[in-house]
Parts: structure tokens; C-alpha cells; sequence
């Protein structure tokens, strides 16, 4: 492919697909600086993959791959990031919640949740949110169909759980 039909590919499928590079950032990064950092980072790496892309395969599931993985490195590389999660408290989320509706609440509490997973957990979350099937899962993750859903099983066990506690 000529560097101009490279560039045009690069704007469309960015443009098409701007939502995936957008979740996968908000999934990892809470903070808006950081979020812009990431997902430039996702664009610079899907340039630089963008001749290696085989059109058997679907353009969402080859970008969820890459955004996933930068994600991931960018998340553990940056050892700034390490304390972020740990400042939630009941009190902030007090406050956070309190002038909610009860599914406003719930949402606001399951991305918290989420937000403390690993990061493979995340990845995996994310994916389920968005209605992947577990094979599609599997191929973006690198991991067997079976323990998509296996892991899928526990992760929901475990947010199940932390709502419940929240309850008693």
C-alpha cells in the first residue's frame, strides 16, 4: 500500500472507529490528561501496524488488539499511575453519588468497580460491556474461548459481590 492510500485507510478507520480508541481510555485512564496521552499513543501504534492489517479479520476486533495491549503497557509503564485508583473512599463516593438516580448510582459503581480490576480483567470488561462474543474476546485478548467465559464468570461473581457488601 502507497503512503497515500496508507494515510487515507489511517483517517477513515480512525474516524469510523474513534468510540473503541475513546472506551479503551477511559477504561485505563481516569484522568484527562492522561486519557489524551493514551490515546495518542493508540493512534501512533495503529500507524505504525496499519500495513500489517489482514482484512480477513474484522477492523474493530484488530483495533481493540492494539488499543488494548497500548493500554496495558501504558497503564504498567507509567508507575505515576500506580496510586490513583487507591483514593476512592467511601466518602468520595458519597459525594459522587449522592444527587443520583438509583441506575445512575449502580452505573457509577460498576465503573468504579471495574476501575480497580487488573488489567487484563479490565480489557476483558470492557469487551463484555460491548457485546463481544466470547470468541471475539478470545481473539482480541489471545486467550482460549473457555477461559474468556470462565474468567468472565468470576469477574462477574466478584463485582456481584462488592455490590452486595455495599448492601449489608
Amino acid at each position: 500500500m502507497d503512503k497515500q492510500k496508507q494515510q487515507r485507510f489511517f483517517q477513515e478507520i480512525i474516524e469510523q472507529h474513534k468510540g473503541i480508541l475513546f472506551k479503551v481510555a477511559r477504561t485505563y485512564c481516569p484522568k484527562e490528561e492522561d486519557r489524551q496521552d493514551l490515546i495518542q499513543e493508540m493512534m501512533i501504534k495503529i500507524w505504525q501496524s496499519i500495513h500489517k492489517y489482514d482484512d480477513q479479520f474484522k477492523i474493530s476486533t484488530w483495533l481493540y488488539r492494539i488499543s488494548l495491549n497500548t493500554a496495558i503497557s501504558f497503564y504498567r509503564k507509567s508507575s505515576s499511575r500506580a496510586g490513583k485508583y487507591t483514593d476512592w473512599n467511601a466518602q468520595t463516593a458519597q459525594i459522587s453519588i449522592e444527587d443520583k438516580s438509583e441506575d445512575e448510582m449502580q452505573l457509577v459503581l460498576l465503573v468504579q468497580f471495574i476501575s480497580e480490576l487488573k488489567e487484563i480483567d479490565k480489557a476483558l470488561m470492557l469487551l463484555y460491556l460491548e457485546d463481544k462474543s466470547h470468541a471475539e474476546i478470545a481473539g482480541i485478548l489471545g486467550m482460549s474461548v473457555s477461559n474468556v467465559g470462565t474468567k468472565t464468570g468470576r469477574i462477574k461473581d466478584k463485582l456481584k459481590k462488592r455490590f452486595s457488601q455495599l448492601k449489608s
